[in-house]
């Protein structure tokens, strides 16, 4: 499974698939994203120097559980999985 640190699997993903999106571990660092925006999930990772946001304290925080809630609602549960398998 190929994860975004949000837990996105990107092989599923409809960016990932129809935009052609690089996913964020590519794109991200250098500031573009598919939606020509900052990611603020990726930048908090960065910024903590966690590989994903499952490494935080705070997971699932607010924001996490906001965009979860929309689209990729799996996105929780890839990271839970990922968190209790390493």
């Amino acid at each position: 499974m190929n994860l975004s640190v949000c837990g996105i699997d990107c092989s599923k993903c409809r960016f990932f698939t129809d935009k052609k999106c690089e996913g964020c571990r590519n794109v991200a660092p250098e500031g573009k994203c598919i939606w020509n925006g900052r990611c603020d999930l990726y930048d908090c990772c960065a910024k903590q120097n966690f590989e994903h946001c499952g490494k935080c304290e705070k997971f699932p925080c607010d924001t996490l559980k906001e965009w979860a809630s929309g689209e990729n609602p799996e996105r929780i549960q890839n990271l839970l999985d990922l968190v209790n398998n390493t």
